[in-house]
């Protein structure tokens, strides 16, 4: 991989953390009903696809990470579509992607 990659994924890695840091013992109610907490988590996301979407020119993070192009489209729907964002589609992703998604990026940090 390019050296620059890594940063990208040492961001998107530190991101996925602190989502999974500020949702630790929360409930989807929690999440829901609390606005700060839906903007934090909000933001992690966003960068989470901006720096996959900058390390997408790197063919093997590509085969590495099958669902980048998703990820991105993410990112895009949380930036220009935040009038029709859901919480429960959010907390779904969050629930379902997330933890691989940081176990796949700790492991490639660390082959580095």
């Amino acid at each position: 991989m390019r050296p620059e990659t890594y940063k990208y994924i040492y961001d998107a890695q530190l991101a996925c953390q602190r989502v999974l840091q500020f949702l630790d013992g929360k409930s989807f109610e929690d999440y829901e009903a609390d606005v700060m907490l839906q903007s934090a988590v909000e933001r992690q996301l966003m960068i989470i696809g901006e720096a996959l979407g900058q390390s997408r020119r790197d063919g093997e993070l590509n085969s590495v990470i099958k669902n980048v192009r998703r990820i991105v489209n993410l990112r895009n729907v949380i930036v220009h579509g935040y009038a029709v964002m859901e919480a429960r589609t959010v907390w779904g992703v969050i629930q379902k992607e997330l933890p691989g998604l940081n176990e796949k990026l700790k492991a490639l940090l660390s082959e580095k």
